[in-house]
Formats: structure tokens, sequence, C-alpha cells
């Protein structure tokens, strides 16, 4: 049970001007996007300090600076506000039809390439006031971007992250191999030593030369030679209709890449699939307007070839 004595005291508008304060890390920004002037932004910031009895943002030269103090305060106060936010401003539903709304999403480029089509086709029938907006992202930045709000949702691999990332599995994908038929000169079925034979290209977010792949080749005495890297799947069929190489990837793209130039073909030898999820964080579960959108993404995320 709230204690009112205590309560009574604290002015609720200057924990907004505190979390408002550490996102940005700037008096004269969060002014403005507070709507005040940079005196009463720095009278506020005057007045935390006193409530709390603590710096919270040290100027040094690289800017403002928080505190241990006010960053412990701010992972408790965020998800509180947020829920407060929530509570009194929650409408009794969400109706695509009538909603307007935006939506920001983060996802690697080869999930545009993937689910982004038959998404935006769903969104836009049923809800043409919905907006979506997509930022570059990959399982690394995933847990950073949702816990800033730069992001609603992150859609990619699944990845192991804090308590509060909650997720909702899409679908099980596998690998396939995707090469030029005529520069590598694979004429029949692509085998474990033509695979190994053919250089490869490689997607690696952390421009790193080897993957899961090469620890499974390894266990078998082999080697492959990887030659390129690149965190971009859309490039991938550019080089390959010019280079005799070969590149491992997400089954959903080899099958719409493959043509009269490039071979789609089985990985020849056991490589595991992975699992596409869609994340969030704990802070919305009650946001009827996002529960609607995870639900549009799921139903893509089975429809999509």
């Amino acid at each position: 049970m709230f204690n009112e004595r205590q309560l009574r005291h604290v002015d609720l508008n200057l924990l907004v001007t505190f979390l408002v304060l550490m996102r940005e890390r700037s008096v004269s920004r969060a002014a403005a996007c507070l709507f005040i002037g940079q005196p009463a932004a720095s009278a506020a910031l005057a007045r935390l300090r006193e409530q709390f009895g603590d710096e919270l943002l040290v100027r040094t030269a690289a800017g403002m600076v928080p505190t241990q103090r006010a960053l412990a305060l701010e992972a408790a106060l965020g998800p509180l506000v947020t829920q407060m936010q929530e509570t009194l401003f929650a409408a009794g539903g969400f109706d695509p039809a009538s909603a307007q709304h935006t939506f920001t999403l983060g996802m690697p480029d080869w999930v545009e390439i993937w689910l982004l089509p038959r998404l935006f086709e769903r969104v836009r029938t049923q809800a043409p006031g919905i907006r979506l907006a997509i930022k570059a992202s990959d399982p690394f930045s995933f847990t950073r971007m949702l816990e800033d709000d730069a992001i609603d949702v992150a859609i990619g691999p699944a990845v192991q992250g804090p308590r509060w990332q909650k997720t909702r599995t899409l679908r099980t994908l596998a690998f396939r191999c995707l090469y030029n038929r005529r520069l590598t000169r694979i004429a029949g079925k692509l085998t474990l030593a033509r695979y190994v034979a053919q250089p490869h290209v490689l997607v690696s977010y952390r421009a790193v030369f080897d993957s899961a792949a090469d620890a499974l080749l390894a266990e078998q005495g082999l080697r492959r030679e990887v030659l390129l890297t690149t965190p971009r799947f859309a490039t991938l069929p550019a080089i390959l209709r010019t280079s005799r190489a070969i590149a491992t990837v997400p089954e959903v793209l080899a099958e719409r890449w493959a043509d009269d130039t490039l071979a789609a073909a089985a990985v020849p030898f056991a490589l595991p699939g992975f699992t596409a999820m869609a994340a969030w964080h704990t802070r919305r579960d009650s946001d009827p307007a996002l529960a609607w959108l995870l639900d549009q993404i799921a139903a893509a995320a089975q429809d999509a070839d």
C-alpha cells in the first residue's frame, strides 16, 4: 500500500523531467522536448539533485554523464512512468481501421526482403492510418534499441536477452546455398567436397570470417575459405553473379533469388536451422496496438515465402 504522506511531497512532473534529461543528456534538448525554457529545465535539475541527494548528471568535456544513482533511478522509474502513462491514456481497445499510429520496427535486411512486403500488405489493407518505420538492426543491437525505445519491435533470429525482453516465435527457417552455375562449374549435385573447394561469401554483422557452419566443418576436419564478409544479404545476388563463390543464406532468400544464373541447393552437411522471432519490452505488454501489430507480424511470417 502506498504512503500518501510521502507521495504528496513528490512532484510527478519532476520525474518526467528527470527521465527526459536522462534520455537527452542535455538540459537544452530536454527543455525543447518539454516545451519549457532552459532556465526552467536547469531549475528542475537543481530540485531533482536536492530531492535525491545526488548530482544525477555531471557535466564533462564529453557532455553530461549520469551518476550510478541516476542510472539506478532511471531503470526503476522508467517502466513505472510508462505504465502510468499507458494506464491514464489507454483507450478501451484498438481499432486498426480508424487508428492513426506509427510503429518503428528493427530488423536486418534479410527480414525486410523476406517479411516486409507481406507485412506491409496486411497493415495497409487492415489499417490504412498505420505507418511503418524500419530501422536497420541486428541481433547484437536488438536489446539496446528496445531498451532505449528506439524501436517498438525487433524481428530477427532468436537471441537470449534480459528478463524484460519478451519474445514470440514466428517461424523456423533452414539454410540453403546459392551460387553461380556457370562460374562455379558445379553442374551436378552440390557435394561437401565441392562446397569446401569453392571460395565463400559470408554475411557477418561483426565482420568476422567464421560462423556456426565453420565450426561444424572443423569437427569433420574440413575448412572452407571465406574471402568476403558483408553485413547485408541484399548485396549477395550481385556479388554471386560475377564471382565464383558460394553463399549460405536463409532458405527464404535462396528460393527467391534462384534463377537461370543462380542455383539454390541444399547445404551438403547437417547445418541446423534457426528460429525467427519478434521481441519487445515487457513494459509494452498492455499496449493493444502493439498486440495487434505482433499478430500481423506472426501471420505475415507464416504466409511469406
